[in-house]
């Protein structure tokens, strides 16, 4: 059974993996949806499952958003539709190939979608989330955001971007009614790995969630308003300690002299 309506929410990278599981979780939770992806056959194919088992609004929009047409259209959407009440930017790419493995055009492009895509939506729906007091973001970053040695480097550094800007929209937002999470997932059974040129078969399966499991535990987190979401890390005292230890550093990154140890000579 459904619960009652609780706005639009408009995913992107929805036509697969991580995506169509929370299109599927929030729809069965009381939203209606816009769902976004380049393959517009499996999106029809997946608005029809939704709408026949939840009776949810489902529309969708192929749009590339790797391109800037395919940007603006997701754009327009978001600044025009005042029903729209939260935006997962989930659409992403990712490699575990080094530097000197790596087409450098193949790494701006992952900027251009990791990056550009999740700072431009998130600029087109916030104003509008702002004047009508109330929305939420969901940020999909990854656990390479604070372990950048594990995977390729644009990727580590595209996810950390994710991380930052979401902790700074909380920080600016949190005020104003709107909610930001930042989810980030480990190695999860979609077609990233495969996508990224490292099939899922090679990867040790003590490691793997699945999509179903790794979304549902995330909106666990979101539904209990945590900025930050870890679903596989069971010692949340860890990610603590490390938030901890950041904070307590933050006021002290700026002063108007050098630290000591740049300063004395030996």
């Amino acid at each position: 059974m459904t619960q009652a309506h609780l706005g639009t929410a408009l995913i992107t990278g929805a036509s697969s993996g991580m995506g169509a599981v929370y299109a599927e979780r929030l729809a069965r939770r009381g939203y209606e949806l816009i769902l976004v992806a380049r393959n517009r056959e499996r999106l029809a194919a997946l608005a029809s499952r939704i709408t026949t088992q939840t009776q949810r609004s489902v529309e969708i929009l192929d749009a590339d958003l790797g391109t800037r047409a395919g940007l603006s259209t997701v754009e327009t959407k978001l600044k025009q539709d005042a029903t729209i009440t939260l935006l997962v930017n989930n659409a992403g790419v990712g490699t575990h190939t080094p530097l000197e493995d790596s087409d450098v055009d193949a790494m701006s492009r992952m900027i251009d979608l990791n990056v550009t895509s999740v700072m431009r939506l998130t600029y087109a729906a916030v104003p509008g989330f702002v004047s009508r007091g109330k929305g939420a973001v969901i940020n999909i970053s990854s656990i390479v955001a604070i372990a950048p040695e594990a995977l390729n480097g644009v990727y580590g550094g595209s996810k950390a971007f994710v991380l930052a800007f979401s902790q700074s929209l909380h920080h600016e937002l949190a005020g104003k009614g709107i909610r930001i999470q930042a989810v980030l997932p480990g190695a999860t059974a979609t077609d990233f790995w495969q996508t990224g040129g490292l099939p899922l078969e090679n990867l040790d399966k003590s490691i793997v969630m699945s999509a179903e499991n790794m979304v549902d535990a995330a909106l666990v987190g979101f539904e209990r308003g945590e900025l930050v979401t870890i679903p596989s890390l069971h010692d949340v005292a860890k990610w603590e300690e490390y938030e901890s230890a950041r904070r307590a550093m933050s006021p002290l990154l700026s002063t108007n002299v050098p630290a000591p140890r740049y300063t004395t000579t030996h």
